[in-house]
Protein backbone atom coordinates (compact mmCIF):
# COMPACT_ATOMS: atom_id res chain seq x y z
CA UNK A 1 0.00 0.00 0.00
CA UNK A 2 2.14 3.28 -1.32
CA UNK A 3 -0.27 5.65 -1.41
CA UNK A 4 -0.29 7.99 1.35
CA UNK A 5 -2.92 10.31 2.37
CA UNK A 6 -2.95 12.73 5.25
CA UNK A 7 -6.22 13.87 7.28
CA UNK A 8 -5.65 16.63 9.38
CA UNK A 9 -8.26 15.71 12.70
CA UNK A 10 -9.88 12.87 13.42
CA UNK A 11 -13.42 12.62 11.74
CA UNK A 12 -16.52 11.08 12.77
CA UNK A 13 -18.83 8.86 10.53
CA UNK A 14 -18.39 5.47 8.65
CA UNK A 15 -16.91 6.08 5.18
CA UNK A 16 -13.36 7.05 7.07
CA UNK A 17 -12.26 3.59 8.18
CA UNK A 18 -13.11 2.71 3.92
CA UNK A 19 -10.58 5.17 3.17
CA UNK A 20 -7.96 3.61 5.75
CA UNK A 21 -8.48 0.36 3.36
CA UNK A 22 -7.13 2.19 0.29
CA UNK A 23 -3.80 3.90 1.59
CA UNK A 24 -1.47 4.08 4.15
CA UNK A 25 -3.68 7.28 6.21
CA UNK A 26 -2.06 9.16 8.94
CA UNK A 27 -4.39 11.13 11.13
CA UNK A 28 -3.38 14.24 13.19
CA UNK A 29 -4.75 13.62 16.40
CA UNK A 30 -3.71 16.95 18.11
CA UNK A 31 -3.98 18.51 20.31
CA UNK A 32 -5.48 21.38 19.18
CA UNK A 33 -5.88 22.29 15.00
CA UNK A 34 -3.04 21.81 12.80
CA UNK A 35 -0.72 24.90 12.88
CA UNK A 36 0.64 25.48 9.63
CA UNK A 37 4.38 24.17 9.81
CA UNK A 38 3.17 21.04 10.89
CA UNK A 39 0.72 20.52 7.57
CA UNK A 40 3.37 20.80 5.49
CA UNK A 41 5.72 18.71 7.13
CA UNK A 42 2.99 15.61 7.66
CA UNK A 43 1.68 16.66 4.13
CA UNK A 44 5.38 15.76 2.78
CA UNK A 45 5.32 12.73 0.34
CA UNK A 46 1.75 12.40 0.56
CA UNK A 47 -0.60 12.05 -2.64
CA UNK A 48 -3.36 12.70 -0.56
CA UNK A 49 -4.86 15.58 1.46
CA UNK A 50 -8.12 15.20 3.79
CA UNK A 51 -8.82 19.17 5.22
CA UNK A 52 -11.10 21.05 7.23
CA UNK A 53 -12.41 24.74 7.03
CA UNK A 54 -9.68 25.65 9.23
CA UNK A 55 -6.38 24.53 7.19
CA UNK A 56 -5.06 26.77 4.83
CA UNK A 57 -3.95 25.50 1.59
CA UNK A 58 -2.29 28.09 -0.14
CA UNK A 59 -0.15 28.20 -3.17
CA UNK A 60 2.97 28.18 -1.39
CA UNK A 61 1.92 24.60 0.37
CA UNK A 62 0.43 23.14 -3.35
CA UNK A 63 3.98 23.74 -4.69
CA UNK A 64 5.93 22.45 -2.19
CA UNK A 65 4.36 19.00 -2.46
CA UNK A 66 5.15 17.86 -5.75
CA UNK A 67 3.83 14.13 -4.87
CA UNK A 68 -0.02 15.94 -4.20
CA UNK A 69 -2.69 14.11 -6.15
CA UNK A 70 -6.02 15.25 -4.59
CA UNK A 71 -7.43 17.28 -2.19
CA UNK A 72 -10.50 16.54 -0.07
CA UNK A 73 -11.81 19.27 2.15
CA UNK A 74 -14.58 18.64 4.35
CA UNK A 75 -16.77 21.94 3.77
CA UNK A 76 -18.84 22.89 1.36
CA UNK A 77 -17.25 26.43 0.71
CA UNK A 78 -13.35 26.43 -0.32
CA UNK A 79 -12.26 29.99 0.42
CA UNK A 80 -9.42 28.22 2.59
CA UNK A 81 -8.06 26.87 -0.69
CA UNK A 82 -6.05 28.18 -3.51
CA UNK A 83 -8.55 26.33 -5.95
CA UNK A 84 -6.56 28.04 -9.12
CA UNK A 85 -3.23 26.22 -8.09
CA UNK A 86 -4.30 23.01 -7.51
CA UNK A 87 -6.22 23.20 -11.03
CA UNK A 88 -2.88 24.17 -12.53
CA UNK A 89 -1.73 21.06 -11.46
CA UNK A 90 -4.53 19.36 -12.42
CA UNK A 91 -5.25 18.07 -8.79
CA UNK A 92 -9.09 17.75 -8.24
CA UNK A 93 -10.22 19.57 -5.03
CA UNK A 94 -13.30 17.65 -3.46
CA UNK A 95 -16.28 19.49 -1.19
CA UNK A 96 -19.07 18.31 0.68
CA UNK A 97 -21.93 20.61 -1.02
CA UNK A 98 -25.88 20.16 0.27
CA UNK A 99 -25.39 18.03 3.13
CA UNK A 100 -25.42 20.96 5.56
CA UNK A 101 -28.71 23.22 4.06
CA UNK A 102 -31.11 22.96 6.53
CA UNK A 103 -29.00 22.58 9.13
CA UNK A 104 -27.23 26.24 8.46
CA UNK A 105 -30.78 27.54 8.10
CA UNK A 106 -31.70 26.90 11.22
CA UNK A 107 -28.41 27.99 13.34
CA UNK A 108 -29.76 31.07 11.26
CA UNK A 109 -33.00 31.45 12.25
CA UNK A 110 -31.61 30.58 15.60
CA UNK A 111 -29.37 33.79 15.58
CA UNK A 112 -32.26 35.97 14.08
CA UNK A 113 -34.56 35.00 16.85
CA UNK A 114 -32.16 35.23 19.48
CA UNK A 115 -31.04 38.87 18.34
CA UNK A 116 -34.37 39.79 17.90
CA UNK A 117 -35.38 38.79 21.03
CA UNK A 118 -32.60 40.20 23.00
CA UNK A 119 -32.33 36.24 24.51
CA UNK A 120 -28.55 36.16 25.14
CA UNK A 121 -28.75 39.36 26.92
CA UNK A 122 -31.53 38.29 28.83
CA UNK A 123 -29.62 35.31 29.71
CA UNK A 124 -26.90 37.11 31.15
CA UNK A 125 -28.94 39.66 33.12
CA UNK A 126 -30.41 36.36 35.01
CA UNK A 127 -26.88 34.69 35.65
CA UNK A 128 -24.79 37.90 36.95
CA UNK A 129 -28.16 38.30 39.23
CA UNK A 130 -29.00 41.48 37.78
CA UNK A 131 -32.75 40.52 37.88
CA UNK A 132 -32.22 39.49 41.62
CA UNK A 133 -30.53 42.70 42.50
CA UNK A 134 -32.83 44.90 40.39
CA UNK A 135 -36.16 43.37 41.10
CA UNK A 136 -37.36 45.14 38.73
CA UNK A 137 -40.43 45.05 35.93
CA UNK A 138 -41.70 47.49 33.16
CA UNK A 139 -43.96 47.68 30.13
CA UNK A 140 -40.34 48.06 28.26
CA UNK A 141 -38.16 45.59 30.26
CA UNK A 142 -35.85 43.85 27.56
CA UNK A 143 -38.50 44.51 24.89
CA UNK A 144 -37.13 43.00 21.16
CA UNK A 145 -38.23 43.08 17.63
CA UNK A 146 -41.24 40.89 16.42
CA UNK A 147 -40.43 39.00 13.98
CA UNK A 148 -44.00 37.93 12.71
CA UNK A 149 -44.92 40.32 10.33
CA UNK A 150 -41.39 41.85 9.45
CA UNK A 151 -39.88 41.74 6.52
CA UNK A 152 -36.92 39.29 5.77
CA UNK A 153 -33.80 40.38 3.18
CA UNK A 154 -32.17 37.49 2.01
CA UNK A 155 -28.93 38.26 0.38
CA UNK A 156 -27.77 35.07 -1.68
CA UNK A 157 -30.87 32.85 -2.71
CA UNK A 158 -29.28 29.81 -2.96
CA UNK A 159 -30.17 26.39 -1.17
CA UNK A 160 -29.42 27.89 2.27
CA UNK A 161 -31.15 31.25 1.49
CA UNK A 162 -34.23 29.22 0.09
CA UNK A 163 -34.09 26.87 3.20
CA UNK A 164 -34.17 30.48 5.38
CA UNK A 165 -36.69 31.76 3.07
CA UNK A 166 -39.20 28.60 4.04
CA UNK A 167 -38.37 29.04 7.81
CA UNK A 168 -39.17 32.35 7.17
CA UNK A 169 -43.03 32.11 5.78
CA UNK A 170 -43.82 29.50 8.77
CA UNK A 171 -43.31 32.67 10.72
CA UNK A 172 -45.38 34.74 8.84
CA UNK A 173 -42.51 37.29 7.44
CA UNK A 174 -42.66 38.90 4.57
CA UNK A 175 -39.57 37.50 2.33
CA UNK A 176 -37.45 39.69 -0.09
CA UNK A 177 -34.20 38.36 -2.11
CA UNK A 178 -31.18 39.46 -4.05
CA UNK A 179 -29.02 37.35 -6.04
CA UNK A 180 -26.25 37.54 -8.15
CA UNK A 181 -27.99 35.74 -10.81
CA UNK A 182 -31.79 36.31 -10.97
CA UNK A 183 -34.12 33.11 -9.97
CA UNK A 184 -37.32 33.97 -9.38
CA UNK A 185 -39.77 31.07 -6.55
CA UNK A 186 -42.47 32.05 -5.52
CA UNK A 187 -43.58 34.09 -2.33
CA UNK A 188 -39.88 35.82 -2.87
CA UNK A 189 -39.68 39.29 -4.12
CA UNK A 190 -36.75 40.01 -5.71
CA UNK A 191 -35.58 43.47 -5.46
CA UNK A 192 -31.63 45.22 -5.77
CA UNK A 193 -29.52 44.76 -3.17
CA UNK A 194 -29.40 48.46 -1.82
CA UNK A 195 -33.54 48.41 -1.93
CA UNK A 196 -33.26 45.16 0.28
CA UNK A 197 -31.08 47.01 3.01
CA UNK A 198 -33.43 50.05 2.82
CA UNK A 199 -36.69 48.01 3.30
CA UNK A 200 -35.84 45.14 5.51
CA UNK A 201 -36.62 44.74 9.22
CA UNK A 202 -33.98 41.48 8.86
CA UNK A 203 -31.43 40.93 6.75
CA UNK A 204 -29.73 37.41 6.29
CA UNK A 205 -26.74 36.76 4.40
CA UNK A 206 -26.44 33.31 2.27
CA UNK A 207 -23.22 34.35 0.47
CA UNK A 208 -20.05 32.24 -0.83
CA UNK A 209 -16.96 34.40 -0.23
CA UNK A 210 -15.55 35.44 -3.18
CA UNK A 211 -13.47 38.08 -5.07
CA UNK A 212 -17.15 39.52 -5.99
CA UNK A 213 -18.20 39.09 -2.68
CA UNK A 214 -15.70 40.02 -0.45
CA UNK A 215 -16.53 43.23 1.98
CA UNK A 216 -19.63 43.58 0.01
CA UNK A 217 -21.51 44.82 3.13
CA UNK A 218 -19.22 47.63 3.42
CA UNK A 219 -19.63 51.06 5.44
CA UNK A 220 -21.75 52.33 2.97
CA UNK A 221 -24.54 49.44 2.63
CA UNK A 222 -24.53 48.90 6.02
CA UNK A 223 -25.42 52.57 6.91
CA UNK A 224 -28.29 52.06 4.28
CA UNK A 225 -29.85 49.36 6.38
CA UNK A 226 -33.07 50.06 7.72
CA UNK A 227 -32.55 52.25 11.67
CA UNK A 228 -33.49 49.21 14.01
CA UNK A 229 -32.65 46.59 11.52
CA UNK A 230 -30.85 43.20 12.51
CA UNK A 231 -28.31 41.70 10.33
CA UNK A 232 -27.63 37.34 10.71
CA UNK A 233 -24.26 36.56 9.23
CA UNK A 234 -23.89 32.73 8.57
CA UNK A 235 -21.90 32.53 5.08
CA UNK A 236 -18.68 34.06 5.32
CA UNK A 237 -16.71 36.99 7.51
CA UNK A 238 -15.21 38.67 5.05
CA UNK A 239 -18.56 39.49 3.60
CA UNK A 240 -18.66 42.28 5.90
CA UNK A 241 -17.29 45.17 7.23
CA UNK A 242 -17.09 44.01 10.97
CA UNK A 243 -15.94 47.16 11.99
CA UNK A 244 -18.57 49.41 10.46
CA UNK A 245 -21.09 46.90 11.80
CA UNK A 246 -19.69 47.39 15.43
CA UNK A 247 -20.34 51.48 14.90
CA UNK A 248 -23.70 50.73 13.27
CA UNK A 249 -24.62 48.36 16.42
CA UNK A 250 -23.12 51.06 19.04
CA UNK A 251 -24.65 53.95 17.75
CA UNK A 252 -28.30 52.14 17.85
CA UNK A 253 -28.64 52.53 14.05
CA UNK A 254 -28.89 48.87 14.28
CA UNK A 255 -30.89 46.84 16.64
CA UNK A 256 -28.99 44.34 16.77
CA UNK A 257 -26.71 41.12 14.45
CA UNK A 258 -26.11 37.38 15.13
CA UNK A 259 -22.74 36.32 13.38
CA UNK A 260 -21.73 33.05 13.54
CA UNK A 261 -18.68 33.41 11.27
CA UNK A 262 -15.61 36.16 11.01
CA UNK A 263 -12.85 37.38 8.85
CA UNK A 264 -10.50 35.87 11.61
CA UNK A 265 -11.34 32.85 13.19
CA UNK A 266 -10.47 32.46 15.67
CA UNK A 267 -12.02 36.03 16.85
CA UNK A 268 -8.92 38.25 17.97
CA UNK A 269 -9.36 39.56 22.13
CA UNK A 270 -10.09 42.67 20.83
CA UNK A 271 -12.78 42.83 17.90
CA UNK A 272 -15.20 45.51 18.12
CA UNK A 273 -18.21 42.83 18.21
CA UNK A 274 -16.75 40.86 21.69
CA UNK A 275 -17.74 44.30 23.88
CA UNK A 276 -21.47 44.81 22.59
CA UNK A 277 -24.24 43.36 24.27
CA UNK A 278 -26.42 43.46 21.11
CA UNK A 279 -24.74 41.07 19.13
CA UNK A 280 -25.16 37.27 19.24
CA UNK A 281 -22.32 35.42 18.95
CA UNK A 282 -21.32 31.99 17.56
CA UNK A 283 -18.02 30.13 16.90
CA UNK A 284 -18.24 29.02 12.75
CA UNK A 285 -21.30 26.18 14.35
CA UNK A 286 -23.85 26.77 11.34
CA UNK A 287 -23.31 22.92 10.60
CA UNK A 288 -22.34 21.59 13.81
CA UNK A 289 -24.99 19.05 14.75
CA UNK A 290 -23.79 15.44 14.98
CA UNK A 291 -25.50 13.73 11.85
CA UNK A 292 -24.68 16.83 9.61
CA UNK A 293 -20.95 16.52 10.72
CA UNK A 294 -20.79 12.79 9.77
CA UNK A 295 -22.25 13.09 6.43
CA UNK A 296 -20.00 16.09 5.78
CA UNK A 297 -17.27 13.39 6.57
CA UNK A 298 -18.22 10.72 4.96
CA UNK A 299 -18.53 13.12 1.70
CA UNK A 300 -14.95 13.71 2.33
CA UNK A 301 -13.91 10.50 2.70
CA UNK A 302 -15.45 9.14 -0.54
CA UNK A 303 -14.36 11.82 -2.67
CA UNK A 304 -11.02 11.04 -1.13
CA UNK A 305 -11.59 7.20 -1.77
CA UNK A 306 -12.86 8.11 -5.91
CA UNK A 307 -9.67 9.80 -6.19
CA UNK A 308 -7.02 6.84 -4.94
CA UNK A 309 -8.88 4.55 -7.08
CA UNK A 310 -8.58 6.57 -10.26
CA UNK A 311 -12.39 7.54 -10.23
CA UNK A 312 -13.80 11.21 -10.44
CA UNK A 313 -14.83 12.79 -7.12
CA UNK A 314 -18.68 13.11 -6.13
CA UNK A 315 -18.28 16.21 -5.44
CA UNK A 316 -15.39 18.31 -7.45
CA UNK A 317 -14.68 21.99 -7.19
CA UNK A 318 -13.35 22.03 -10.02
CA UNK A 319 -14.02 19.01 -12.49
CA UNK A 320 -12.36 21.04 -15.24
CA UNK A 321 -9.04 18.59 -14.30
CA UNK A 322 -10.18 15.41 -15.25
CA UNK A 323 -11.00 16.94 -19.19
CA UNK A 324 -7.59 17.99 -19.23
CA UNK A 325 -5.91 15.20 -17.02
CA UNK A 326 -3.41 15.97 -14.25
CA UNK A 327 0.54 17.18 -15.63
Amino acid sequence: MDKKVFVTHALPGERILALSAHCDMNVWLGPGLLAAEALREELAGCQGLLCLLTDRIDRELVEAMPQLKFVSSMSVGVDHVDVAALTERGIPLGHTPGVLVETTADTTFALLLAAARRIVEADRFVRQGEWRRENRWSPDFFTGKDVEGATLGIVGLGAIGQAVARRAAAFGMQVQAWNRSPRQLPGISLVELDTLLQSSDFVSLHLPLTAETCGLLDARRIALMKPGAVLVNTARGGIVDERALAEALASGALFAAGIDVFEEEPVPEDHPLLGLPNVVLAPHIGSATARTRARMADIAADNAIAALSGEPMPHCVNPEVYRRGPD
